[in-house]
């Protein structure tokens, strides 16, 4: 007796076939009976949706429909082995579809993304890595992204939320002074090149951001975290301000000035100099304004203290004299 089955309501019909024949299209060759169990319905409603899809298409500029306007299979291979072989595809093919290097660059990005700790579906990441390579124009370049030596760490990091302990290590701070912490990590973000966890710290009893490339040491401990993303909430700009911060002039070129917003204070009086914008920024040390200017070239300036511009000066100074001595 044939397998008998609850009809479908339209609804239930229409988004069936939605996700049936991308399904179909995502593999090459596949039986009936292997896609009835993945859909969790019987052979004899895969065999009917077949059916259908092959009448299914769009006519052509006369409105009638000719050969390669409809859906077609392998007629031969389904009747007689039950297997579902699509040779014709309509519309949905049509859609617009990545080149190969659009492709493997959003297959470079998940790369980077899936080694982040707060991405735990890194199976799916997988999955979504796949599915450009397959509907990609082109073939897209064999791309890898190369290790750091923030790596390490980022595992660790992964490790700790994934097992739900804290994690212990060395940081060195911007005033060049060691400290041992214990944090709860919550997220990792990126600025430009460098890499930041950000953590509620046991040690200050509050949430701090700490440069990857400063810690130092870094273990698993087996204290429990006891914060969570979800339990704290984290302030919207990277760089909190503190009382201890000192207070930086700086000339910015205005195409430059969105890439410093994290560390321009909310309170900071900005005017018009000679076509820059001339504003005031925190630092945590007048050391820390090196990595910064070096990283706008050109389109910042240090206006004052004297005391910053002899630290910027002098690290500018120091720099050039090694290319001297080359």
């Amino acid at each position: 007796m044939a397998e008998r089955q609850a009809p479908l309501h339209a609804q239930d019909k229409l988004a069936f076939l939605l996700s049936f024949v991308p399904f179909l299209m995502e593999h090459e060759r596949i039986s009936v009976q292997e896609v009835a169990d993945h859909f969790g319905v019987s052979a004899q409603r895969i065999r009917e949706a077949v059916e259908l899809i092959a009448v299914s298409g769009i006519p052509g500029e006369t409105g009638q429909y000719q050969h390669g306007d409809l859906f077609d299979l392998a007629w031969d291979d389904f009747e007689e082995n039950d297997q579902i072989v699509l040779t014709n595809l309509v519309a949905i093919d049509d859609a617009p579809r990545f080149s190969g290097r659009e492709a493997a660059a959003l297959i470079a990005g998940l790369q980077y993304l899936s080694a982040l700790p707060e991405n735990a579906d890194r199976a799916a990441i997988a999955t979504l890595m796949t599915k450009l390579s397959r509907g990609a124009s082109g073939i897209p370049s064999q791309v890898a992204v190369e290790a750091s030596d923030s790596d390490a760490t980022l595992a660790l990091i992964r490790e700790s939320v994934t097992t739900g302990v804290q994690l212990e290590f060395d940081y060195l701070n911007a005033r060049g002074e060691h400290e041992r912490r214990r944090v709860d990590p919550l997220r990792v973000e990126s600025v430009d090149a460098d890499w930041y966890l950000r953590g509620w710290c046991h040690l200050r009893e509050g949430v701090r951001t700490f440069r990857l490339d400063r810690i130092g040491n870094p273990k698993i401990t087996t204290e429990a975290i006891t914060f969570h993303a979800a339990d704290v909430r984290l302030p919207e700009t990277l760089f909190e301000g503190s009382a201890d911060d000192l207070i930086v002039t700086l000339d910015i070129d205005p195409v430059a000035a969105p890439l410093l917003a994290d560390y321009i204070p909310d309170d900071a009086v900005s005017t018009e100099v000679d076509g820059r914008r001339r504003t005031s920024v925190r630092v945590s040390h007048y050391h820390g304004l090196k990595r910064l200017v070096a990283g706008l070239p050109g389109v910042v300036t240090v206006v004052d203290p004297p005391e910053a511009r002899a630290v910027v000066a002098g690290w500018a100074a120091a720099g050039a004299a090694r290319y001297e001595e080359g």
